[in-house]
């Protein structure tokens, strides 16, 4: 038995998936103590800035009220979600041609309307797109999936595109 090198690293199930949105995920309404342990937290030992914080300051800002700082994350506490395990359950998985490696290629991410108290979020993933071609490791595949935020005035909070290098 021979190993290879396989024509194309893009499986059926990518082809199937591609620029499809998955599933959405709803955070629990956002309150200004979650806001202000966040920016405790990330700015910690420093003050993080009053806009994160300090609501009487705040309301004399173009905001109006605390803002999250831009890496809030209102889904890092536990939520309870139902398991979509049935459906995935039913579509057989393919087997890989051969074992791949793979490593991070970074994200990038763009920032909308900023997170506020009793906002509420919603988020969505797709595979976005990819791209093969041979690099000094062979037949290389960049995969781009991409994760957005809106809010509940739809309006887009975050926007993250991350790259996976799979060889």
């Amino acid at each position: 038995m021979t190993d290879s090198a396989p024509d194309t690293l893009v499986t059926d199930d990518m082809i199937e998936r591609k620029g499809v949105w998955g599933s959405e995920r709803v955070s629990p309404p956002i309150s200004e103590s979650d806001i202000r342990k966040w920016a405790i937290a990330v700015y910690w030992p420093e003050t993080p800035p009053a806009i994160f914080w300090d609501a009487e300051y705040a309301t004399d800002t173009r905001w109006g009220s605390i803002i999250a700082p831009p890496d809030f994350n209102p889904f890092a506490w536990p939520i309870v979600t139902p398991k979509d395990k049935a459906a995935k359950a039913d579509k057989p998985k393919e087997k890989p041609k051969r074992r791949l490696r793979g490593m991070n290629g970074g994200q990038v991410e763009t920032y909308g309307a900023p997170m506020r108290p009793g906002d509420v979020i919603t988020m969505r993933n797709r595979l976005r797109d990819w791209e093969e071609r041979e690099t000094r490791l062979g037949l290389t595949l960049f995969s781009y999936s991409e994760m957005e935020w809106h809010n509940q005035n739809d309006e887009l909070v975050k926007r993250r595109v991350s790259t996976a290098i799979l060889y």
